[in-house]
């Protein structure tokens, strides 16, 4: 698969590692450049490029985006319209500003990009796991039971089950949380799962609770 990774932070980068990792070639771009992740391209190996934001959007069969939500609204529609977006984002006011319909719950951050982002379909993942755990702890070789679990929600049945065999293969369990409304509220800050280190049998017991 083609994958663009748009943000090349602690978890855009990692999850770029994954990628390449598992065979697949890989775009990453950031605010600041291609020439600004050579290190990290060539860290990656031959399967990673550099690329423009717009680059990586069109390059990606999949798109992970993985920015601050206050910049949510530079993300360029259009190369990205008909494209699977995985929306690895978190809202934190101290570092975002406060967004009063985050605040009073009108709506959630994957709603927010979902809405700058019409044309394509968002998918919640990747968001509720530190990055160096993500980087750390994948087990690709092991029974799902044995596996750290990635959270995923969305609206697509079949755009949720491409990113629930991509979480897999590249080592981790995926739980569907829901829609994309209600399941992604239930991965966001302050969840019952969100930075828990779990397997799916204690990942359930934590979404029951």
């Amino acid at each position: 698969m083609r994958i663009g990774v748009v943000g090349s932070g602690k978890i855009g980068a990692t999850a770029a590692r994954l990628f390449v990792g598992a065979g697949h070639q890989t775009a990453i771009a950031n605010s600041r450049g291609p020439e600004s992740l050579a290190d990290l391209v060539s860290e990656l190996g031959d399967l990673a490029r550099a690329a423009t934001v717009e680059d990586a959007a069109r390059f990606g069969e999949l798109v992970l985006v993985a920015i601050p939500l206050g910049a949510i609204g530079e993300l360029p529609p259009e190369p990205i319209a008909g494209k699977i977006v995985v929306d690895a984002n978190n809202y934190y006011p101290s570092r975002d500003g406060q967004i009063p319909e985050l605040d009073n719950d009108e709506t959630s951050s994957s709603e927010l990009l979902a809405r700058q982002l019409s044309g394509a379909t968002v998918i919640k993942a990747f968001n509720t796991m530190f990055a160096g755990t993500l980087g750390e702890k994948a087990l690709p070789g092991r029974p799902r039971e044995d596996r750290l679990t990635l959270f995923v929600a969305g609206d697509d049945a079949q755009a949720k089950r491409r990113v629930i065999e991509l979480i897999e293969e590249i080592g981790f369990a995926a739980m569907d949380t829901g829609s994309l409304a209600q399941g992604g509220r239930r991965q966001q800050p302050g969840s019952a799962v969100y930075t828990k280190e779990v397997t799916p049998v204690e990942a359930e017991t934590l979404l029951a609770g």
